[in-house]
């Protein structure tokens, strides 16, 4: 489905990658694989993941230096970093951490701890993807019931209107570009021009105008739109 959040693995055991992308897309999740790591900096810098499992021991460039790489650069440094690794010592996850990553497993771990690990990562970056209810201002969305109010009243919208205003409350005041939000509402496989962005925020805002107040979003002339 177009909008679930896309995981990056990073995974040199044949084995253990394909373990890893079944589970992840048996729950649901959009996965991009990588057997070294400069095959994982080319793939973040053409499609940028929403979390990156990474493993610590690869070939030629490791784990470490990666993440490292990662979290110096202005437009990766958001994305959530999961290390794993055999290393158990408490000095090796201190490294790991300073480095950067948000989270540390030791091998061999469990499939199910860490998919509860990836979730709690996504809650805090795309709380949408995880069922959370999301709100701004007088808009408030509830993920699992899929319900959208402005003012206590609810208000009827499409599902791509839906999937925009999801993005939008995610990152309040974010300027999302119409190449962003084609990437995360339509999808990223699906061919789509960009001024169809225009018509569906243009649909957007009349729902959320219907409910009176006035309009959240944006446009940002020559960058996009945003909430607020």
């Amino acid at each position: 489905m177009p909008g679930e959040p896309l995981i990056l693995v990073v995974e040199d055991e044949a084995a253990q990658r394909e373990v890893l992308a079944y589970n992840l897309r048996a729950e649901g999740y959009e996965v991009a694989t990588a057997d070294a790591g400069d095959i994982a900096l080319d793939l973040v810098r053409e499609t940028p993941p929403d979390l990156i499992v990474l493993d610590w021991m690869l070939p030629h460039v490791s784990g470490l230096e990666i993440c490292r790489q990662l979290k110096t650069g202005k437009d990766t440094r958001a994305i959530p970093v999961i290390m794993l690794s055999a290393r158990s010592e408490e000095v090796d996850k201190v490294r790991g951490l300073e480095t950067g990553a948000d989270d540390y497993m030791i091998k061999p771990y469990s499939v199910a701890e860490l998919l509860a690990r990836i979730r709690t990562q996504l809650r805090r970056t795309r709380p949408a993807a995880v069922g959370e209810v999301l709100s701004y201002g007088d808009i408030a969305m509830d993920m699992t019931e899929h319900r959208v109010s402005r003012n206590g009243r609810e208000v009827s919208l499409g599902p791509t209107e839906y999937r925009l205003l999801a993005v939008f409350l995610e990152r309040p005041g974010r300027v999302w570009s119409r190449d962003q939000l084609l990437d995360r509402v339509w999808g990223r496989d699906v061919y789509v021009d960009t001024r169809t962005v225009d018509v569906h925020i243009g649909r957007l805002r009349k729902a959320l105008g219907a409910a009176g107040g006035e309009d959240p979003i944006r446009t940002v002339r020559g960058a996009g739109y945003a909430l607020g």
